[in-house]
């Protein structure tokens, strides 16, 4: 038997973080419990995106067959000029991803992935002890009168022991208060307004009509904002991020409802085919404030542990938040997998050895490519650009040391093909 066959994990925090993270413990065969403090488990109505480094993991656990049924595939990455939408750089994707680092990059809807991570979970077929998962049940309290018994507290009452407690719990993570973390969590200044756009009405106006010929990932780089925006569900939805300062009500509410208006209006001056695309936003579009982390190594105390937002939130100008946390989660599971319940701490010592100086250095970058996106026109932005059109990597990281390899010792997944036929 398995040394980790004989314990139990409680996650806590349902969303893509969580559920990878007990997907990857029960295929290590742990009993695993989800608590979600949502009363219906679900993703927001926005786009995700998958680089080599995440599927990776993805389809180390198996995914790949759902991954396919699901994906949309950018085959490159363009960077464009504010003003008149000039071609700055251009990176290829697609087949390229799956050649050079054995692993694709894909768009999804994030409900369609969090379904196929719940699913997984939750599958009596799939191997290890079914997941057991808990909306409704948002955790107040951290008992842990028994050092070796963490308890979890819900609202209502309800007491979920474990031998290890993980808070995938998001970016104003309870599990991270109630563990006494120290407070990191800083503002940005900014904010971003998210929507999905109906892909018929892009395809249906000639001067849109371009975002749908050829799947690609924009970037338009402007003074203070920048916009991103790529196809997901095969073009149902043309998935639309746009960063900009933030205001005073978006800053005190963390989040509110928008308008297509209100995108149209945040980006003046900009290339004509900007406004053509964002007035076609329909009633779902959202403004909500960015927050991140400082770098911090404090994620684990005694038998508790965090991950993902909760430990090493991240500004979205890398589009790895997500990714680092299924990282996270794989390196997790392995080293708990490799431990009955006496070495549990030490298992979690070692989680955050392998994975705190790694997410912080993705940390770093995406906190740097908030001023380098968004120069003011000058010799600054035109090094920039000179820098876009050779391009390796946005700040420090490449994409080479982003996306290759694996954060894994398992000598099983660093064999594996995933490979594609062309």
């Amino acid at each position: 038997m398995a040394p980790s066959q004989s314990y139990e994990v409680t996650v806590v925090g349902g969303g893509l973080g969580g559920l990878t993270t007990a997907l990857a413990l029960r295929q290590r065969g742990l009993r695993v419990t989800v608590l979600e403090q949502a009363s219906e488990l679900g993703e927001a109505g926005a786009g995700i995106q998958t680089a080599p480094n995440a599927s990776r993991v993805l389809m180390g656990l198996g995914l790949r067959p759902q991954m396919e049924a699901i994906h949309t595939e950018p085959l490159d990455q363009v960077r464009r000029r504010w003003q008149d939408g000039r071609i700055i750089g251009l990176t290829s994707l697609g087949q390229r991803c799956k050649d050079q680092f054995n692993a694709p990059y894909w768009h999804y809807h994030r409900a369609d992935l969090h379904r196929v991570l719940l699913d997984a979970c939750v599958d009596p077929a799939g191997p290890g002890p079914v997941v057991r998962v808990h909306t409704a049940s948002k955790v107040v309290d951290l008992d842990r009168t028994d050092p070796e018994r963490p308890v979890a507290v819900t609202e209502d009452g309800r007491r979920y022991a474990c031998d290890a407690l993980v808070g995938a719990d998001g970016i104003r993570s309870r599990t991270r208060e109630l563990m006494g973390a120290p407070d990191t969590l800083l503002f940005s200044g900014e904010m971003a307004y998210r929507a999905l756009i109906p892909g018929e009405l892009i395809a249906a106006d000639p001067s849109t009509r371009w975002l749908v010929d050829r799947f690609q990932s924009t970037i338009w780089y402007g003074p203070d904002r920048h916009l991103v925006h790529y196809m997901i569900r095969g073009g149902e939805y043309l998935n639309v991020v746009a960063c900009v300062p933030c205001t005073d009500e978006v800053a005190a509410k963390w989040s509110v409802s928008a308008t297509a208006q209100d995108l149209v209006d945040a980006f003046p001056g900009w290339d004509d085919r900007v406004p053509a695309m964002l007035s076609k936003a329909k009633e779902d579009v959202s403004a909500f404030a960015l927050h991140h982390r400082r770098r911090d190594p404090v994620w684990t105390d005694g038998r508790v542990a965090l991950l993902g937002d909760a430990c090493h939130a991240m500004l979205p100008y890398q589009a790895q938040g997500a990714s680092q946390a299924m990282e996270d989660a794989a390196v997790l599971a392995e080293e708990l997998g490799a431990v009955t319940s006496a070495g549990v701490e030490g298992a979690l010592r070692r989680y955050v050895d392998r994975r705190a100086k790694h997410a912080g250095m993705v940390q770093d970058a995406s906190l740097r490519n908030k001023t380098f996106y968004h120069l003011p026109d000058g010799p600054e932005q035109r090094a920039r650009d000179e820098k876009l059109r050779n391009f390796d990597g946005e700040s420090d990281l490449s994409y080479d040391w982003l996306w290759s390899g694996t954060p894994l010792n398992d000598p099983d997944l660093g064999a594996f093909s995933y490979q594609f036929a062309r």
